[in-house]
């Protein structure tokens, strides 16, 4: 399960980025063709985070759809895995969205002096 990996190191960049605050919150982008499974994220960000400034914080994945451009005709075609045909009978496409894994958000504590 390369989802534990993964959910290490993205502990390991919201930790860098939160400088010691506790978060609160983290929302990922996963794409839909990146082969990476949400719910093993979620079960793995649990046991990742604990005894982290992240222990306990709530993480929200944003699943980003395939979409991809055809060579030949250049029109854009949804897709649910990473090949596909345009209608015009191309199977030469460039993907647009659902590859990513993307921190987008953290929320972090703030403390009030």
């Amino acid at each position: 399960m390369h989802e534990f990996g993964i959910t290490q190191n993205i502990v390991a960049i919201v930790t860098e980025h939160a400088k010691g605050a506790k978060v609160q919150r983290v929302l990922l982008e996963i794409g839909k063709l990146s082969a990476i499974m949400p719910d093993a994220i979620r079960f793995c960000f649990d046991i990742c985070t604990q005894c982290t400034v992240l222990e306990g914080a709530t993480l929200e994945i944003l699943e980003i759809p395939g979409l991809g451009r055809c060579r030949q005709c250049g029109a854009e075609i949804s897709l649910d895995k990473p090949f596909g045909i345009c209608n015009c009978g191309s199977v030469q496409l460039d993907l647009i969205t659902g590859e990513e894994l993307k921190i987008k958000e953290i929320e972090i504590e703030e403390l009030c002096v």
